[in-house]
């Protein structure tokens, strides 16, 4: 008898199927080290105590993608550890900040199947939420995957592709309840450019770049156990390349959107996001943002940006070519909401 697991296909999924993924995870500060090492995340509020504490909130939470990167790890033993590609996400929202010491654990949702023309493939469209210690919701994301056919025999399912929400509402966006920004350090922060110092349209180009490594994505996909085989093993690709993580390049131009935007300090929402095409180590990743929207909140000291985050192996802001497909240098095209103070 195998004890082993193989991984799942995608004939062995069945729309409404429920997972409970296994091995929940505590985090704590070592994951915010290991962040910070990895990335260069600069964001106030997800490194000091005291100016977390000046904006209303009892500490320092842990990094958005932290949550993100943890939740998503946990649901890749059942969905992509047979994937091809991870090729976008809808409707993310976090829910609720994630503090050293919680315990997260994770849940997805078959919400969608389509086998692909060439009968080896097929997409799965998974809905996966994460809870902590006490059952509460922290994040859910959409999410969908490109998975390998083992039993190319088998007959395709019933095609269901889910409708999705191109943006989720700035209604919907939850601010944390204490969270407070009237009395915001800008010197501490970093940058003085505030909600009304964007404007829609506005094309920020944040200069850095970061040339990625085997070494830094192979701890990356460790630290947040994505054992998907195309980011672990050499031979599961036909061109014999190690595909870098998604979530490491997301991150990575999340860090370095922080030359720009300093004070968009926490992610609400992740309207839309796409693998433009893949990284791998040796690319320079680079980054450029667009201001998409501007919306109050229920709290009248903390605004939300809609924004278009792009990494980039080219040095241009071009994002599509004359036939409307990614340029070939675009590896990223997240569309996001980020609170900032009004």
């Amino acid at each position: 008898m195998m004890k082993t697991n193989s991984g799942w296909f995608f004939e062995d999924y069945t729309i409404g199927q429920v997972m409970e993924h296994a091995v929940p995870r505590t985090v704590g500060q070592g994951e915010r080290a290991l962040y910070h090492a990895l990335y260069p995340a600069r964001h106030a509020l997800y490194s000091s105590d005291l100016f977390a504490q000046s904006c209303g909130l009892p500490s320092s939470p842990l990094d958005d993608l932290i949550a993100f990167h943890v939740v998503f790890g946990k649901t890749v033993p059942d969905i992509s550890l047979n994937a091809v590609a991870n090729l976008g996400y809808a409707e993310a929202r976090w829910l609720r900040p994630v503090y050293p010491g919680d315990t997260l654990r994770s849940l997805s949702t078959v919400i969608g199947l389509k086998q692909n023309s060439s009968g080896k493939t097929g997409v799965v469209w998974v809905r996966s939420e994460g809870f902590n210690q006490r059952g509460e919701t922290v994040m859910s994301f959409v999410r969908w995957v490109m998975v390998r056919k083992n039993n190319l025999a088998m007959p395709a399912p019933q095609t269901v592709v889910p409708e999705l929400r191109s943006v989720v509402p700035a209604a919907e966006l939850m601010v944390p309840s204490n969270l407070n920004f009237d009395s915001y350090r800008h010197d501490l922060s970093g940058s003085l450019y505030i909600y009304d110092d964007y404007k829609v349209g506005e094309v920020i180009d944040h200069v850095d770049g970061v040339t990625v490594s085997e070494a830094e994505h192979m701890m990356a996909t460790r630290l947040w156990q994505n054992t998907a085989k195309v980011h672990f093993d050499a031979t599961a690709r036909p061109d014999g390349r190690r595909l870098i993580y998604g979530g490491h390049v997301i991150s990575m131009a999340r860090a370095l959107s922080s030359n720009g935007l300093g004070n968009a300090q926490m992610i609400a929402a992740i309207n839309a996001g796409a693998h433009a095409n893949p990284c791998f180590a040796g690319d320079t990743i680079r980054a450029w943002s667009e201001v998409l929207y501007l919306a109050e909140t229920a709290n009248p000291t903390v605004g939300a940006l809609r924004l278009r985050l792009v990494a980039t192996k080219g040095t241009g802001t071009e994002l599509r070519d004359a036939e409307g497909k990614y340029h070939s240098d675009v590896l990223l095209d997240l569309d996001y909401w980020a609170f900032i103070p009004r």
